[in-house]
């Protein structure tokens, strides 16, 4: 019941009892029904006390509930601020002095790197194993082939270690040596047989593979610059520029193989400069000796030469490209300037030779021998390459012309000079979908990226690959002279299956079928040639 009824009740009580007053003096009424309305008025109005004190009560806690509610709310906005300002700080960086450390450590592709805060000055750790396992099938032609027999096994073909880095933005340097056992241009390794044909540019002295500082400060008409001095891998042919954790087979093509070991290659001395935008790339640099090489007239063995010099140069670019396609033109030129001269004996001599496109044996089969009486030489060839999704093809072509027109009193003297030629096609499809990613700093394709990383917990199974190629180069020249060259002519054909774990794991298995055409000398017909089989695996592992 409300107060309102309550309090209406009491006044009526109370009007009741005032009527029945007047009319117990008007009417003689009893005094018993006067008591008792007044009993009845006393309870009425304890129940309206009782009331009263009730709602005031409720009204309270009521008030309280209120009071404690918002007090709560207020306490979480207060907290949810306070997170809101710590994230927003976190996320902000704070000006001011830097860590003490004052670097950052990160890993790319996982290179361990060391930066400052602001990354203008780093440092990296890097290197690669090509770990390889193989086998022959060699059959000699004749009894006068020389070798008889090619060994299989194995050879840790390269294991680099080194860091590269940058100072103060511009600066960029590297310095990594190679332990493996017979990377281009290094080992002075003899050709096939008892007597050496002359040294491989390098020679087993050194295995200093980059030691070089460049300067990328310039970018002249909106392209970047990049001018460097030191032992680098010149980018000079296409296939060079790819580097050897990308290409498509274990070996290069001989030819250019045989092109770099002039004046160009791994291990080299160089400087010069090279240019270069999204779409074009143009490279001159002077070159010397090879890591190693004895300049010293004393030295026996290896016999002391003097140093050669050399230059190459390069324009290649990339005329065409799209969401899923590309194509790549480029040519190629190079110039031995001075020809190494043997301070002892007093000749000035050079060898093109290569092993058969696979070094677990590193006997050459191919060799034009130690050219006399070397003036100069020079190389020019021809590049092209394109990709449509996962396909991508690429060949190049080399022509070569050795001088020989120095006077050292060694025949044959006053002689032609020499020609030589060589080339390869090679084509591969990534069966995973994946495609060869185009490198403009080097004006060259890159290798491939897995999309799924193989991971036997449930993960993808890597990218898959299958490559094929057809080499030939051919050192004879003026044969039936007694002037003439008789370094044999050989063909390749290589089959290849690769496995691009992840990032930085690969595994590689080709097949190779070669025939050598070759004769006992420039002026006997004798055969000595060859043919072989090979299988050979390899491991890998680059950071």
């Amino acid at each position: 019941m409300s107060r309102t009824r309550l309090a209406a009740t009491a006044i009526g009580l109370a009007g009741a009892l005032a009527a029945s007053q007047a009319q117990a003096q008007t009417a003689s009424s009893s005094d018993q029904e006067i008591a008792l309305l007044k009993q009845q008025l006393k309870m009425l109005e304890q129940k309206l006390d009782k009331l009263q004190s009730q709602t005031a009560a409720n009204t309270a806690a009521t008030a309280k509930a209120k009071a404690e509610a918002k007090a709560e709310a207020k306490a979480e906005a207060r907290s949810e601020a306070k997170a809101v300002v710590a994230n927003a700080s976190a996320a902000i960086p704070l000006k001011g002095p830097a860590p003490a450390s004052g670097a950052v450590v990160t890993m790319p592709n996982n290179r361990p790197t060391i930066c400052t805060a602001d990354g203008a000055n780093c440092v990296a750790i890097t290197g690669r194993v090509h770990y390889d396992m193989g086998g022959y099938d060699y059959r000699p032609n004749t009894a006068a082939t020389v070798p008889q027999k090619l060994d299989s096994g194995e050879n840790v073909r390269r294991a680099r270690i080194g860091v590269v880095g940058k100072f103060l933005e511009d600066w960029n340097f590297a310095l990594i040596y190679d332990f493996g056992g017979s990377s281009d241009g290094f080992g002075g390794t003899g050709a096939a047989g008892a007597t050496p044909v002359g040294f491989l540019p390098g020679g087993g002295t050194s295995g200093i593979e980059n030691a070089w500082v460049s300067y990328t400060g310039l970018k002249p008409f909106g392209g970047k610059m990049a001018i460097e001095a030191g032992i680098m891998d010149l980018a000079w042919t296409l296939d060079e520029s790819t580097s050897s954790n990308d290409i498509a087979f274990m070996e290069r093509a001989s030819v250019g193989i045989i092109a770099q070991n002039i004046a160009a290659g791994d291990f080299r001395s160089a400087a010069g400069a090279r240019w270069y935008n999204d779409v074009f790339w143009a490279g001159a640099y002077v070159t010397g000796p090879t890591s190693g090489a004895i300049h010293s007239a004393s030295s026996v063995s290896p016999p002391g030469t003097s140093e050669q010099y050399g230059a190459t140069a390069r324009v290649a670019g990339q005329v065409v490209s799209g969401n899923d396609y590309s194509v790549h033109l480029g040519a190629d030129a190079e110039w031995l300037i001075q020809p190494p001269r043997n301070l002892l004996a007093n000749t000035q001599t050079l060898t093109l030779s290569d092993r058969p496109e696979l070094r677990i044996d590193p006997t050459t089969l191919i060799s034009t021998g130690a050219i006399a009486n070397v003036s100069g030489a020079q190389v020019y060839g021809v590049e092209a390459a394109a990709t449509y999704g996962p396909l991508w093809v690429q060949g190049e072509y080399y022509w070569f012309n050795i001088d020989r027109g120095a006077n050292t009193a060694v025949a044959p003297i006053g002689t032609s000079s020499l020609k030589f030629q060589g080339g390869y096609a090679q084509a591969a499809y990534v069966l995973t979908g994946e495609s060869r990613k185009y490198n403009p700093s080097n004006a060259a394709y890159g290798g491939v990226k897995p999309n799924n990383p193989f991971s036997i917990n449930g993960g993808g199974w890597g990218a898959w690959e299958i490559a094929g190629r057809y080499s030939t180069v051919d050192l004879n020249d003026q044969l039936a002279t007694a002037a003439g060259i008789a370094g044999g002519r050989q063909t390749v054909y290589t089959l290849a299956l690769n496995w691009y774990v992840n990032g930085n794991v690969r595994f590689m298995l080709d097949y190779l079928h070669g025939t050598v055409s070759k004769q006992a000398s420039a002026v006997s017909a004798a055969d000595t040639g060859s043919k072989f089989d090979a299988v050979a695996l390899r491991t890998q592992f680059a950071f």
